[in-house]
């Protein structure tokens, strides 16, 4: 029997959400540069709290201002950023649902033009220009993550969600095409994903086992292997004491890249996983309603949902009116976008995504 998406679903920790409905971690650049929630963040995120999403997670975070990835990026790197985290925190709990913050850290992909600096890598790249981390900075990324996690639980934060996504720094240390490391955080895929393993047991450790702890990791791209993430997903559900494993698909419909996984679809990769009573999520393109009873049929758990949460802020109560709602079509105005809690900066953000902003004359 499959769920509905006005079900509840309990995680292994104890935490339960009051429906199938997760609201994807956007980037959406509305914060202080200095890493500080702004009044518009605020606004965007607790629209969709009210909006019905059972659990309602930050942009990526950073947790060095080193490894900052875009301009008004919301920080969690200092004690300093405490008071917007706990304004987040209180109201997303006002209103029924779960606040979780994702921790980030962009490595490479971290401008020089914003962080001041060179980016760092697990190795030295010449493009982009990085440089790679000592094994002492290697340990303080860990710890940093770790700590960043802390602040989070003491913020309120139900639980946090590690990035390990989407050419990230924990991408990167996973990515054979990009880690040229020779010590113990390089080569073997046991070495690769060692620093991922040991910021999740370090969190569990400090946090304790009822902080819900999840993972963001995405399959293709950035030199990401299918078969080496599947194995990835199944240790950290079997070894690592996760509740939420957040696949990022980029197309939660697709058949995969290239020819040597084309036995079955992407989705299908990872809902064969023993998943035990680890929650699972994907992202990617779940936009109309049915799209959504079609991924929980599909045997997922919990829908991401970016896109049409941008176009609805209360996509969530409109599904489980309507199974058959459908978003509104792009592009839509400015003014429209406002109405659904987008800022002038996120709006301009936007731009960047083909035909969804109306070019007004």
């Amino acid at each position: 029997m499959h769920p509905h998406p006005d079900s509840p679903i309990q995680f292994p920790c104890g935490l339960t959400m009051h429906n199938r409905f997760m609201l994807a971690p956007m980037t959406n650049r509305q914060s202080h540069e200095n890493g500080m929630l702004s009044d518009e963040e605020l606004h965007w995120l607790t629209m969709r709290a009210e909006g019905g999403f059972g659990l309602v997670i930050t942009c990526a975070s950073h947790v060095q201002e080193v490894g900052k990835g875009f301009p008004g990026q919301l920080g969690i790197f200092s004690d300093a950023l405490n008071e917007g985290h706990h304004r987040i925190t209180t109201r997303i709990r006002e209103l029924g649902s779960r606040a979780v913050i994702q921790l980030h850290h962009a490595g490479m992909r971290s401008p020089a033009d914003i962080i001041h600096q060179q980016p760092v890598c697990p190795s030295d790249h010449e493009q982009p220009d990085a440089r790679g981390l000592t094994l002492e900075e290697v340990w303080q990324l860990r710890d940093d993550f770790i700590a960043a996690a802390n602040r989070a639980r003491a913020c309120g934060y139900h639980g946090v969600e590690v990035h390990g996504a989407h050419g990230y720094i924990l991408t990167q240390f996973l990515s054979p095409e990009i880690n040229h490391r020779m010590d113990e955080y390089g080569g073997s895929l046991a070495n690769r994903s060692r620093l991922l393993f040991e910021i999740v047991d370090g969190i569990r450790a400090t946090c304790g086992p009822k902080f819900l702890l999840g993972v963001r990791l995405s399959p293709e791209k950035f030199g990401m292997d299918i078969r080496e993430i599947r194995t990835v997903s199944q240790q950290l559900i079997d070894d690592h004491s996760i509740d939420l494993l957040d696949i990022s698909l980029w197309d939660c419909f697709k058949q995969p890249d290239g020819p040597r996984y084309q036995d079955r679809s992407l989705l299908e990769h990872f809902t064969a996983l023993d998943r035990k009573k680890v929650v699972l999520t994907v992202a990617g393109k779940i936009r109309s309603g049915q799209d959504v009873q079609h991924i929980l049929d599909a045997g997922v758990d919990v829908v991401s949902i970016g896109r049409s949460g941008i176009l609805h802020h209360d996509f969530p109560l409109r599904v489980m009116e309507d199974p058959n709602f459908e978003p509104v079509a792009t592009p839509v105005s400015e003014q429209y976008l406002f109405g659904e809690g987008l800022s002038a900066k996120f709006v301009e953000y936007m731009r960047r995504w083909p035909d969804f902003v109306l070019e007004e004359a």
